[in-house]
Parts: structure tokens; C-alpha cells; sequence
């Protein structure tokens, strides 16, 4: 059983490489498709197809807790041996990915509308916007039930599997967009019918890795799969880390608002700048995910010693990668920018708030790494209360240091980093005395 098996670096290893493997490949198809609406020769198909993706990815978004707490979940299951659990888990979560992908679909029209008040464009380009979501809404289900079915891969540690999942949902997407839009000259819908089938590919895909689930009654076992308790358990986390997330994008919302206060060229060098950010997050999420399966295994199976061990191996992985980029970004952050812009202005700017790129991997490690400790503990009430005091820091700071510019919108960015950290940190102890109570 992978919870009787020793803690190691080559164990964390094998849970967090393929997790950054996958991420690595999610620029990868947006820049397929990209690239193939762009051989239509005209500028509004391209704009259609970012604004439909952003705006689906956005609503998609809301319902990211359901990898994050099932991570959580599972992993305590398969800790306590319950397989029982773990399997019905598994079921429980499909029905809430498939019920709320067919919520979005029944109410698309009041949530596109709604985005287009709140993101206007052309008429040209929100008509094919529209085309586009019309489409590919009905692939919500398929996407939504896949965040629960890849936290419960996680929490078992089956991260290769997951980057199995990518690289074919990727491989479907790309082979389709270059047969229907090239191909059948089928414009922007073809991009949407790529993605919608990828989507659906990916689902079935990663049901057949699960497949070991469904050769047990327990995932059918509608008592247990129904059982109250677990009901209510479930809902509580996710709603805790539903609520932590939100808190979360009004700091990254208000930056982003708060920016653009200083001009257009501030505004697209923050916009470059965060990607240095994203490029952070793909490295560090494997090494918390690492930590959601292991801490959650330590926690379910009573064992203090463990878990600790997992917190702390988990972490000198997520230091030595954190280190990486803080040394990349100080030595080649101005090369990444010239890579990312050809306006001088901007890399002008860019530049200028380079320097606090530089420490937000290293003061950027303890929220990332406590994220993934106390998602696999289920610890998801003190993320969300220490969450809302970083986001109240924050809000003081960015007002408190207006006069510094964008300088001190970084910095009170910066700061709600450290908040989170040192807040999580004061909590990590009740975390560790939880798996002996």
C-alpha cells in the first residue's frame, strides 16, 4: 500500500515533476489555437477566441475546489485505508462535477451576457465570442467532474497519470483545431468543437485510469456515497476553499485595477510581470500537490511523525525551486521580458519593477507550500480566515503606500504573501497535533 511506503525526496520527486510537466504544457495549446484562428487572416476570430476562453475559464474557476478538497479527502481515506470511502468519493465527486456542468449550461445565456457587461468588445468580436461559449459550454460537465476525478489522482499520487490526461487532451485539441479549422475552414466554431471534444476525450480518458474504482461495489454503494456525514464534511471544505479563493482573486483583481490607475504602459508591464508570477506557480504546485497527497496519507493514518515529515520534505523541494527562480529571474528576468514584449516603454517599465519579481518566489514558498499542507489536512477553516486577514493587509498596505506609486502596489502584493505565510505558519502546529486528537 503507498501509505505504509517511507517518505523519501525520490517519493515527492515522482508526485510533483510530472505535476510541472503538465503545467508546462498548458501555454502550449492556448498558443495553438492562437496560432490557428490567426491564419484567418483577421484580427477579430483571435480576440473572439481569448475572450470566450477567458471568460469560460473564469467560470470555470469557481469550481476549482473541487480538486483541491477532494485532494484532501482522498488522501485521508487512503491514509485510514479506507477504500470504501475512497471509491465513493470518486463517485460523489462526478455527480457534483456533471450537476454543475449542466447548471452552466441551462443558465449560459445570463452568464455570457453578464460577461460581456463586465468585458465589452466589438460586436463583431462578441458575436463570435458567443459562437464560441455556445459551444464549448457543453464540455462543462466534462471539465468540471475532471477537477474532482484529478485531485483524487493526486491524492493517490498518481501525478503521471495526470500528465497522461494533458498531453491527451492537448494531443486531441491540437490535432482537431488543425483538421477543423484549416482543414474544414470551420473559423472559430472549429476551435470551439476541438476544444469541446478534447474536453469530453479528457473525462473518458481519466475514468479509464480510475477504472481499478469501478471494479468494486463500493463506488455504486449509494448509501455510502450518500452517508450524511460525509455530505456535510464535504461541503464545508469545499465551501471554506471556495470562499479562501475568492478572497484570493480580490487581490489579484484589484491589483490588476489598481494598476492601470498609473497608465496603460504600467498596467502592461504589471501584466508582463505577472506572468513571471505564473512561471512561479507551475514550478511550486507540484511540490504542494506533493504535499496535499502525503500530508493528507499522514493525516488519515494518525501518524504525526509522517506527516511532518511530509510537510518538511515537500517544503525543501518547493526552497530549492523557489532559490531556482528568484536566481532566474534576477539574471534573465530582462531577456524573459523582451521575449514577452517588443514595446520599449513597456520593457522600460517592466524593468523597473523587476526587483520585486525577484523575492516574490522566495517570500511566495510559505503560502504555496502551506496551501498544499492544509489542503491534504482538510485544514480549509483556518485557509480561509487566514486568507481574509491577508487580503485586509493587503487592502491597508496598497492604500498606505499609494504615494510609492507602483512600487507600493507590489510591495503590498508582496506583503499579502508573507501575511498568508506567517498567518498559515501560526496555525501549523494545531495542524500537526490534529493527527494524534
Amino acid at each position: 500500500m503507498a501509505e505504509a511506503r517511507a517518505i523519501t525526496h525520490r517519493r515527492v520527486l515522482a508526485i510533483a515533476l510530472p505535476i510541472v510537466a503538465a503545467n508546462v504544457t498548458v501555454p502550449i495549446l492556448g498558443a495553438v489555437d492562437t496560432g490557428v484562428v490567426g491564419q484567418l487572416g483577421e484580427a477579430a476570430p483571435i480576440g473572439a477566441v481569448g475572450l470566450g476562453a477567458t471568460i469560460l475559464t473564469a467560470i470555470y474557476w469557481i469550481f476549482g475546489f473541487l480538486r483541491m478538497g477532494t485532494a484532501g479527502l482522498a488522501a485521508q481515506a487512503l491514509g485510514a485505508g479506507d477504500r470504501g470511502e475512497l471509491a465513493a468519493l470518486l463517485t460523489r465527486v462526478l455527480m457534483i462535477g456533471l450537476a454543475g456542468g449542466a447548471v452552466l449550461i441551462a443558465a449560459q445565456v445570463p452568464f455570457f451576457a453578464l460577461a460581456f457587461r463586465v468585458a465589452p468588445a466589438s460586436a463583431e468580436v462578441e458575436g463570435l465570442a458567443w459562437t464560441y461559449m455556445s459551444i464549448r459550454v457543453w464540455s462543462a460537465p466534462a471539465m468540471i467532474a475532471l477537477f474532482g476525478l484529478l485531485g483524487w489522482l493526486i491524492a493517490q499520487e498518481r501525478t503521471r497519470a495526470v500528465l497522461m490526461i494533458q498531453i491527451a487532451m492537448n494531443g486531441v485539441n491540437i490535432g482537431l483545431d488543425l483538421l477543423f479549422v484549416l482543414g474544414f475552414d470551420w473559423g472559430v466554431a472549429g476551435v470551439a468543437w476541438a476544444t469541446f471534444l478534447s474536453e469530453w476525450a479528457g473525462l473518458a480518458f481519466g475514468l479509464w485510469l480510475a477504472r481499478a474504482a469501478f471494479r468494486v461495489p463500493d463506488w455504486r454503494d449509494w448509501g455510502a456515497v450518500f452517508d450524511r456525514g460525509r455530505l456535510v464534511r464535504m461541503a464545508r471544505v469545499n465551501s471554506d476553499i471556495l470562499i479562501r479563493s475568492l478572497l484570493l482573486e480580490v487581490i489579484l483583481v484589484s491589483f490588476m485595477f489598481w494598476g492601470a490607475r498609473f497608465g496603460d504602459v504600467t498596467l502592461a508591464a504589471n501584466q508582463v510581470l505577472i506572468q513571471f508570477l505564473h512561471l512561479m506557480a507551475f514550478g511550486l504546485d507540484g511540490f504542494a500537490f506533493a504535499a496535499e497527497s502525503l500530508v493528507g496519507q499522514a493525516l488519515g493514518g494518525r501518524d504525526r511523525a509522517r506527516l511532518r515529515r511530509a510537510a518538511i520534505l515537500a517544503s525543501q523541494w518547493g526552497a530549492l525551486v523557489a532559490v531556482g527562480f528568484a536566481v532566474a529571474f534576477w539574471v534573465a528576468g530582462g531577456a524573459i521580458i523582451d521575449v514577452m514584449t517588443t514595446a520599449p516603454e513597456v520593457r522600460a517599465a517592466a524593468r523597473e519593477f523587476l526587483p520585486w519579481l525577484i523575492f516574490a518566489p522566495l517570500i511566495g514558498l510559505a503560502p504555496f507550500m502551506f496551501d498544499g499542507i492544509f489542503i491534504g489536512a482538510t485544514r480549509t477553516a483556518d485557509m480561509r480566515n487566514m486568507m481574509l486577514v491577508s487580503v485586509a493587509v493587503y487592502l491597508l498596505a496598497a492604500l498606505a503606500l499609494r504615494p510609492l506609486g507602483n512600487h507600493g502596489l507590489w510591495i503590498a502584493y508582496l506583503v499579502s504573501y508573507a501575511v498568508r505565510g506567517m498567518t498559515l505558519a501560526l496555525r501549523y502546529p494545531a495542524l500537526e497535533r490534529s493527527a494524534q486528537d
